[in-house]
């Protein structure tokens, strides 16, 4: 029963977290960096280098390393438990989410987000660098909202099957 318990919390906490996730990312793609676009590229960025720095915080980072270790966990029971009816969604829910989300910030937003931290925000150099940033920085976070989303929708079908 404990082990059932467990797991369940573990389904849960993926779930929303992943969907805590998916809305913060969510709220980047569909109007935080359309409001940073709308302002002189000086003041785009220097808001943009103070969120960089603002979001390395104890909420945020539990919420998107803490729901990156339980899918690590989830993925191993999944592989564990496949006979299970809903190990599969666990281990996609847990894919999308480490590759989708943190794989992505890892590889692409985190090295556009130490670049644009170098720039000065009045140079031509950062004008020049920021209307780049402002493509590929959300293109790339389209990708983690989506990921986020789709592991939040497979771990809330998840914890409707009780076998697992």
């Amino acid at each position: 029963m404990l082990r059932i318990d467990l797991l369940f919390a573990l389904k849960l906490f993926a779930a929303l977290g992943s969907g805590l996730v998916a809305g913060v990312f969510f709220a980047f793609s569909t109007f935080v960096m359309l409001a940073l676009a709308r302002i002189p590229s000086a003041q785009g960025i220097a808001a943009m280098q103070s969120i960089n720095i603002t979001v390395i915080n104890l909420w945020f980072m539990t919420a998107f390393l803490g729901t990156g270790a339980v899918c690590i966990f989830l993925a191993i029971a999944a592989l564990f438990n496949w006979h299970q009816t809903g190990a599969a969604y666990l281990l996609v829910g847990s894919l999308l989410y480490l590759v989708g989300t943190f794989l992505v910030t890892i590889a692409f937003n985190v090295p556009l987000n130490d670049a644009l931290a170098i720039v000065k925000p009045d140079s031509s150099e950062g004008a020049n660098l920021w209307n780049k940033y402002l493509s590929d920085w959300t293109l790339w976070n389209h990708i983690r909202t989506i990921a986020a989303l789709a592991a939040a929708a497979l771990f809330t079908l998840a914890l409707c099957d009780r076998t697992m």
